[in-house]
Formats: C-alpha cells, structure tokens, sequence
C-alpha cells in the first residue's frame, strides 16, 4: 500500500503544480502598485513549485515529514480554492483579493488533485512507522 500512497500523493500535487502553473499568468495584476500586496502570479507560480517539490519528496523518501509537508501544501490548496470560490473575503493581508465564484474544468482537476494529495498524504503519515533509533 506504500506505493500506492506515494503515487497518489505524487499524482494528485502533479495535478496541483500544472494547474497553478498554467493560471499563473492569467492571476498577474494590473500595474504593480505599492500596496503591499504580492502578486497573484507569484502566489500561483509558488504553490507550482511547492506542490512539485513536496510530491517528488513524498516519492523519493516516503517518511513521516514528507506526507506531513505534502498534507500541507495540498490541504491547504483545497481550503485556499474553497474559501475563494464560496467567500469574497477581500484582500488579507499582503494576499490580494482573489474571489473567483466561476467553475471551470481546470478548478476541477485541481480540487481533485489537491483532495486525494489531501487524503492520501494523511493516511500515508499515519502508517508510516516512524524510524527506530538503534541503542549503542
């Protein structure tokens, strides 16, 4: 079942990583300001290349901190999608304002990605034994 959960972690951030990465360049503002607010093209290319990394992590050394830092990254991409497609909440903090209440193919995939990445990464933390220190 290790395998199992490896792929599905690795698959569902890949699935992650291509969809933010192809939006990046629809999320840049307008002219940049001096708001303080970070780009939405730079919040989308970020979680890219955090899902990515984390998905290779969990496939090249399947252990506790890699499922931990993949639950993350895609747990909290599935709570950033919902709250922006339900909640117009504005801007929060340096984050710009980013309410999409649209449904698309690729917000699909995505949530679908990001939902068994979620799931799979839990579970996969939860059966991965931790490793024993041998006494001298």
């Amino acid at each position: 079942m290790g395998i199992l959960l490896r792929l599905l972690t690795a698959a569902g951030l890949a699935a992650d990583a291509y969809v933010h990465w192809q939006f990046a360049p629809e999320m840049a503002p307008g002219p940049r300001g001096s708001d303080g607010t970070i780009p939405g093209d730079d919040l989308f290319r970020a979680q890219a290349v955090l899902a990515a990394v984390s998905g290779l992590l969990v496939l090249a050394w399947a252990r506790k901190w890699t499922y931990a830092i993949a639950f993350l990254v895609a747990g909290s991409a599935v709570g950033a999608l919902l709250l922006y497609y339900y909640v117009d909440v504005g801007r929060l903090g340096p984050i710009p304002a980013m309410h999409d209440p649209r449904w698309y193919t690729d917000k699909t995939i995505s949530l679908v990605g990001e939902g068994i990445a979620t799931l799979a990464a839990a579970i996969g933390f939860l059966t991965t034994p931790r490793p024993t220190q041998e006494q001298p």
